[in-house]
């Protein structure tokens, strides 16, 4: 599941950077926020310090910024800050009656997330809502509801991709077993995001400064 998430995220990344005009990186790239998002809430639901794992995705966000905003978004905030927003709402959701104020609240932060220039932006929060509280057909409707919004309100055609891992998630257990199974060293899996945005960084501008741009 890791190795997916990071080799489809550098993908995506790759494309956007290099080949803008090929779509199918970008497509190949739809795959990998799902995971993460999955990963974030089985990481919540599991962890035994919540303070510690929080503070753990504000370092990777805070060292992730910088190459995020020379390389992909000079005005936008990088998407382990949105999950790190994420699973600050789920928490404040635990301690919060479900009702109309977990109503205001999801509401409220989804909106602010939206306004302001989150990677993903009220998407990101209410896909982890959907993994954390939705079951296997109700995932899939609802992850398929959410982007049939996105799609026709800001055209995020490619973005309907995103539906297969939840699909594997959903109604593949064995499957999904198996590629959980496939483990990489912790080190990796928390350095990947900003390391890879910090190597693509060196890459363009060395490319930039050997064109004379």
């Amino acid at each position: 599941m890791q190795l997916i998430a990071m080799i489809t995220m550098l993908i995506d990344h790759i494309g956007l950077l290099f080949f803008p005009g090929e779509v199918i990186w970008r497509v190949i790239g739809r795959i990998a926020f799902p995971i993460y998002a999955y990963a974030l809430v089985q990481g919540y639901e599991h962890t035994s310090n919540f303070k510690r794992y929080a503070t753990r995705l504000l370092l990777i966000a805070v060292i992730s910024q910088i190459p995020y905003q020379l390389v992909l978004n000079d005005a936008g905030l990088n998407v382990v800050v949105t999950l790190l927003v994420a699973i600050l709402v789920l928490k404040i959701l635990d301690h919060t009656r479900p009702g109309i104020l977990s109503v205001l609240i999801i509401s409220g932060f989804a909106v602010f997330m939206e306004v302001l220039p989150f990677d993903y932006g009220a998407y990101g929060l209410l896909l982890v809502l959907i993994f954390k509280y939705a079951q296997s057909t109700g995932m899939l409707l609802m992850h398929l509801l959410l982007n049939c919004v996105y799609l026709f309100s800001y055209g995020w055609t490619i973005q309907m991709i995103s539906i297969l891992p939840t699909l594997v998630i959903a109604y593949g257990p064995g499957l999904w077993k198996r590629l959980e199974s496939m483990r990489v060293p912790a080190w990796v899996w928390r350095s990947f995001y900003p390391a890879h945005l910090f190597v693509l960084t060196l890459v363009v501008y060395g490319v930039r400064l050997g064109t004379g741009e």
